[in-house]
């Protein structure tokens, strides 16, 4: 591994979202514990300190202007730019430092501050799928994709909120050094291991509120730790202490389903994410805890009308588009 410092230059700004700044910066930072070399510093417009979305001060280490060109950019999101026009002075920096980056990313609605400056224009771009509207409408030359989890386009990378951000820095950590030491900060930090790009942003248990009753979180909980288990509705009011009248009245009034259905649809994202990390369809089925491959593929022609393997393609093209 290259004792060369690799250096990352983080772009923040009045309204800049903490965790978009300190989760990346968190990947780069474990990932040098494990022998990576980067050098991260935090840059503003002017050089002077700015003040995050929740009100907390971000101390900087100096200027766009004046810092040395940095290897990676990183533009961060925040709630404001949705709303209003990027400045120009911001806008006017982020140009600068990319002109002189060897790769550009952004997180969530940094992709804006990217759009400003023209950088989007002719690229493939994702954000938040509640912005991804605004952003293609704003930025018309740019291929918005709005349910991706970062996209990849040449050297500019582009990425979903929040979280999404983890996933963008875990990639481009295994960019530089390979899978091993990227599986190796995902273990270390406890997060899912790298979800590939092009995976949906969506979830199928986490597509409406979370249940506000314990014993429906507890069912997520449950059919997410042993995907195999046996949930028919006795054998859930069983665990969960509670009638299976009430049970099936919990459901109803809450999420508007039946135990069955919820089930069905956690054990489907389940194996959606199976089929991401490239299993095949039969293993992807036999491990979320369908019966047969013929019963998961019935579920995937009713939410996506497409089958597993017509899925687990979209994916893998998605995946050479980003390698390539």
């Amino acid at each position: 591994m290259s004792s060369d410092p690799h250096r990352v230059a983080i772009l923040v700004y009045d309204g800049v979202k903490l965790l978009d700044v300190a989760g990346p910066a968190e990947v780069f930072g474990e990932a040098n514990l494990l022998g990576a070399a980067y050098r991260i510093a935090l840059l503003s417009t002017t050089g002077a300190d700015v003040t995050s979305s929740i009100g907390m001060r971000i101390a900087v280490d100096g200027s766009a202007a004046t810092h040395t060109d940095p290897d990676t950019l990183l533009v961060p999101g925040g709630d404001i730019y949705p709303r209003i026009p990027v400045t120009r002075d911001l806008a006017e920096a982020t140009g600068d430092l990319a002109a002189r980056a060897g790769r550009v990313a952004s997180v969530c609605s940094g992709a804006f501050v990217l759009g400003a400056t023209g950088l989007l224009d002719g690229r493939r771009a994702t954000t938040h799928w509640k912005i991804a509207g605004e952003l293609a409408t704003r930025h018309p030359k740019a291929r918005v994709e709005p349910d991706a989890i970062y996209v990849r386009d040449g050297t500019m990378y582009t990425s979903a909120g929040v979280t999404a951000g983890i996933d963008l820095a875990l990639a481009l950590v295994e960019a530089d050094h390979g899978p091993d030491i990227s599986r190796e900060v995902a273990r270390s930090l406890v997060v899912y291991l790298q979800r590939a790009g092009g995976q949906s942003q969506f979830s199928a248990p986490l597509q409406g509120s979370p249940p506000r009753s314990p014993a429906l979180r507890r069912v997520v909980d449950l059919v997410t730790a042993d995907p195999a288990g046996d949930y028919s509705l006795a054998a859930l009011a069983g665990r969960l202490n509670v009638s299976t009248r009430h049970l099936t009245r919990l459901f109803r009034e809450e999420l508007g389903t039946t135990p069955a259905r919820y089930v069905e649809s956690i054990r489907f994202d389940i194996a959606k994410s199976l089929l991401d990390q490239r299993h095949t369809a039969t293993q992807a089925a036999s491990m979320a805890g369908f019966p047969s491959y013929e019963s998961l593929r019935r579920v995937f022609a009713r939410e996506l009308s497409i089958s597993p393997a017509a899925y687990q393609r979209r994916f893998a093209t998605a995946r050479r588009e980003q390698d390539g």
